[in-house]
């Protein structure tokens, strides 16, 4: 009845239906039937329209922020206030992942009229809607121009946006030669700061390298008044992973995911999971990676657009997942506007085939992932050039990498980066105590599979040097935490290992999410962390009937009967909630 009305018609609907709406109670809903009833702009019910903006994103409605400020645009009379309720509801509707909305809302305004500052917001604006589009510099350049356009009138406005560059690269997956541009347009135009900040940090570690920059970065990491991922979560996590800083690192992924349910912002809340799930990984909890996963997926399929690819190909790697690494890489270079670009792909190839004891080819991946050394791309893959030019014999190859490793492990101060680097180490040199050095290091984290990788190889040293003996106990545990983290192509290699030394090694009973899709998986976990039906419903995007229906086929599989045993399955209990 109301499609079949007419417009006259609709608009005396919802004047009636605005008159009888409590202004106190649901102004917000009376605002929306004044601007559906009026028959043209109207400033007093675009201010009110605005308010409700506000309104909505204090209480984490990103999209209804958007669709507010979009409809109070439509009702400006006043030119002035069009425009600046244009570039809010461009970046309302860019948060809301709406990008082809805020597309359309730029092409509305006669960018000649602008003045400067409202110009580079609209630099910025398309600069972070390239990003995600398209796979040259066009993004980074934009929002680089916009910095330059705002060095004079508003110095600490244009430092912000040679950081917007940056982590909008991150962010949508970019990095690496793109930064180093952006880096050098900054160092060389960006105004002074009163003080060093994470911009000066940064061109700092792009020009003199880690040892110089380190205290810089874990100053500017934790601040002195609020850390850094209040502000910029995801330069804050990649430069938490540089500095080989695990602890850290799970303190944004938990943060990220927190905020991103609060402000309903898809973005935010999809770059959280994805940093949750490696850091799941991470700590060998590879339930929690796949539920991670899951949802991150579901958010992204309900958004239109492909789900992010860095966590799920290093999910794949962890796993020994040959084949499943091969698709979601493909997957991720045909995705659409360039959005599957991955800046890890080459480190995440080399962690896969070191796994599967695959060396020339993992040597060839960490070959390409540090060619360059990018910025946030390197570090990770050194410990894979190491281990696989050992087992090549390219001694020089993995001397130099060492170096390159010691520097970065040593500037970050970590006990995971140190025991990394020991382990590598151990491998260049053939010196036991590298060993020990590591596993004790390792030890006091929580790190399953790197643990399980220093016993790992060290048990294979101690085999190659006839000490079949006490390689037995390493190769055990190895086989026992890299089992237990799913780090299945790892695992298999402590077994080669201790069948050559004649023993028998019995199977290693299927783990809950081998019998389960990543969907029943992540609602598994949910439940089993006091989620209702209809909870799950609204996080995955799926129907209440649709978790029924998968919640019958997890109890099926895992042989339960109630939400209680799954609560209390010891392969699903939860100990570090991220719901």
């Amino acid at each position: 009845m109301y499609r079949a009305a007419s417009a006259r018609e609709r608009r005396l609907a919802h004047g009636a239906l605005a008159e009888a709406t409590d202004p106190t109670g649901a102004p917000d809903r009376r605002a929306w039937h004044r601007a559906e009833a009026s028959a043209g702009p109207d400033d007093d019910i675009a201010a009110a329209l605005e308010r409700c903006a506000s309104r909505a994103r204090a209480r984490g409605g990103v999209a209804a922020a958007a669709a507010f400020l979009e409809r109070s645009v439509a009702l400006s009379l006043d030119p002035e206030r069009r425009i600046e309720r244009t570039l809010a509801a461009a970046e309302a509707h860019f948060d809301a992942g709406t990008t082809d909305v805020t597309e359309r809302l730029l092409a509305t305004l006669e960018t000649a009229t602008l003045d400067d500052h409202r110009h580079a917001r609209v630099d910025l604006l398309r600069g972070r809607t390239a990003f995600t589009r398209q796979r040259d510099d066009v993004g980074p350049m934009l929002m680089t121009r916009a910095a330059l356009r705002l060095s004079a009138l508003h110095p600490q406005q244009a430092r912000d946006s040679f950081l917007d560059a940056l982590e909008m690269s991150l962010t949508v997956g970019r990095g690496g030669g793109v930064i180093r541009k952006v880096v050098a347009v900054a160092r060389s135009a960006a105004p002074a700061s009163r003080s060093p900040d994470l911009l000066d940090a940064l061109i700092e570690l792009v020009t003199n390298g880690y040892s110089a920059a380190a205290p810089l970065l874990h100053r500017t990491l934790h601040g002195e008044h609020e850390p850094l991922w209040l502000r910029r979560p995801a330069l804050a996590s990649m430069i938490a992973i540089e500095l080989w800083d695990p602890k850290t690192h799970s303190d944004i992924a938990d943060w990220l995911v927190k905020d991103g349910r609060a402000s309903g912002s898809p973005l935010l809340l999809r770059l959280g999971l994805a940093q949750k799930a490696i850091d799941a990984v991470m700590l060998g909890d590879l339930g929690q990676a796949i539920a991670a996963t899951a949802e991150e997926a579901a958010i992204a399929d309900a958004a239109g657009v492909p789900p992010l690819a860095h966590h799920r190909l290093h999910l794949a790697a962890q796993r020994g997942r040959r084949e499943e690494f091969r698709k979601l890489a493909q997957e991720a270079e045909n995705a659409p506007h360039g959005a599957g670009q991955v800046t890890n792909l080459h480190a995440t190839t080399a962690l896969l085939h070191n796994g599967l004891a695959d060396y020339p080819a993992a040597l060839a991946a960490a070959r390409r992932a540090t060619e360059h050394d990018d910025v946030f791309l390197t570090g990770s893959a050194l410990p894979e050039l190491i281990e696989a030019a050992v087992h090549c014999d390219d001694r020089a190859a993995a001397t130099e990498a060492l170096t390159s490793l010691t520097e970065r492990t040593e500037a970050g101060g970590t006990t995971a980066g140190l025991g990394i680097a020991a382990y590598a180490r151990g491998l260049v040199t053939g010196v036991e105590h590298h060993f020990q050095e590591s596993i004790e290091l390792l030890s006091t984290d929580r790190l399953a599979p790197y643990l399980g990788r220093a016993h790992l190889l060290y048990g294979e040293w101690l085999r190659r040097a006839g000490r079949r003996r006490d390689c037995r106990e390493h190769l055990r545990t190895a086989h026992d935490l890299l089992s237990g983290a799913g780090s299945e192509g790892f695992a298999q290699r402590a077994v080669n290992e201790l069948r050559a030394t004649g023993e028998r090694v019995r199977t290693r009973s299927e783990q809950p999410y081998e019998k389960l899709t990543m969907q029943e998986v992540a609602i598994a976990r949910l439940v089993a962390s006091g989620a209702t039906s209809n909870e799950l419903a609204g996080q995955l995007f799926i129907s209440k009937r649709t978790v029924d229906a998968h919640l019958r086929t997890v109890f099926r599989k895992l042989g339960l009967t109630s939400r209680r045993q799954l609560k209390d399955h010891p392969d699903l209990l939860i100990h570090d909630r991220f719901t």
